[in-house]
């Protein structure tokens, strides 16, 4: 082991209560970003969700639509006239749009429909983990996550309810299919979709396209501005983005995820720093003496560098055993902590230069002592 390193070591672990404090303040600060990172990571994730799982080459969607969630209608009958294109091969119309679900206890509690032709399996409901999707062609067949079904009065399968004053009956239950609102999604055929939101026929909320084979997506977005002007149509990662940046910098729920975020990395670089600092003024003796047997400014920068990497890695392996059990508690959450691969990574890096930049305040204390003192001792 290099001696700059074992002089590192035996400095933060001489005095362990201070070595303790240090570390739980990284602790805190760590988890702290983790957290609001994660949340960050999910909560973008959960506003595409729907978007992500669609099998569509472009989304066809009145003007000015901001996210999925937009209760803006076009008019069913432009579906002709977009089916028509050149080099489209499928174009199925989607239904959605917040209804109110009656509780046997006579309450209500808003849902949010997705209806589609089933037929054309264009958005079905995924990771079914009870029943079968394919059961929704049934008369008055729905699908709900089974993260709802205390809060819909539901116990199992094949109970029924009634939605806007229909009555239905639940066919399947997924698993994570969760709504970032809270407000529980619910799976049903287009028809249905309309009665229970209570729209007419001749409306639809988005038209999902399928190309064929071979056909120029620019050239087919290009022929639909001939059908109509009040209508736009994007790719699934345009889509995405769209919906993703309006729900994270649009409403300001990204920026106090940030905000939380960087206030973790402000406590844990003034912690740091400020326990580097007093660490290297009560060892000022043992450096200047290494100044004075001819130790080079760098060589001791080291030595508290190497501090710094120490605190740095402790505290974001402790951090991380915390963070894993945030996630695994949130996992059946309304809104998951997701930390990925690259997070982490993201997140060690950050702990690191935090601890780095925390040093310098304590290389400045060195960079100002003389090593003479040592004689006058």
């Amino acid at each position: 082991m290099p001696l700059n390193l074992v002089l590192a070591s035996r400095n933060l672990f001489q005095d362990r209560l201070r070595f303790i404090a240090t570390t739980v303040g990284i602790v805190f600060s760590v988890v702290l970003v983790m957290v609001q990172m994660g949340l960050y990571s999910g909560f973008g994730h959960m506003v595409t969700t729907m978007i992500d799982h669609a099998d569509a080459d472009l989304w066809v969607m009145r003007k000015g639509t901001k996210c999925f969630e937009d209760p803006s209608l076009l008019s069913a009958a432009k579906g002709k006239d977009i089916e028509a294109v050149p080099g489209i091969a499928k174009v199925t119309p989607l239904m959605i749009g917040f209804s109110n679900w009656h509780l046997p206890s006579g309450e209500m509690t808003p849902v949010f429909l997705v209806g589609s032709n089933l037929s054309e399996r264009v958005l079905l409901p995924w990771n079914v983990v009870a029943g079968s999707a394919d059961a929704l062609d049934g008369a008055n067949a729905v699908v709900v996550d089974k993260t709802y079904t205390e809060r819909l009065g539901l116990k199992g399968l094949d109970t029924k309810a009634s939605i806007r004053g229909r009555e239905v009956k639940v066919v399947a239950l997924t698993e994570g299919i969760r709504s970032f609102t809270t407000t529980p999604y619910i799976f049903t055929d287009l028809a249905a979709a309309r009665s229970y939101i209570g729209v007419p026929a001749s409306v639809v909320s988005y038209f999902l396209i399928k190309l064929a084979p071979g056909a120029d997506l620019d050239r087919v977005r290009h022929d639909l501005q001939a059908v109509g002007t009040d209508f736009e149509a994007l790719t699934t990662a345009e889509f995405h983005e769209r919906s993703r940046a309006f729900w994270l910098f649009g409403t300001g729920a990204g920026a106090a995820l940030f905000a939380g975020a960087l206030l973790g990395v402000i406590v844990g670089t003034v912690i740091v720093a400020q326990t580097l600092y007093s660490s290297t003024k009560d060892h000022l003796d043992e450096f200047a003496t290494l100044r004075a047997m001819g130790s080079s400014k760098r060589y001791i920068y080291s030595v508290i560098v190497y501090q710094a990497v120490i605190n740095a890695v402790i505290g974001f392996a402790l951090a991380s055993l915390v963070g894993f059990a945030v996630v695994w508690f949130t996992s059946g959450g309304a809104l998951p902590v997701v930390i990925s691969p690259g997070l982490m990574a993201t997140i060690f890096a950050l702990t690191l230069v935090m601890c780095i930049v925390s040093a310098f305040a304590a290389i400045l204390r060195v960079v100002r002592m003389d090593p003479i003192v040592v004689f006058t001792r």
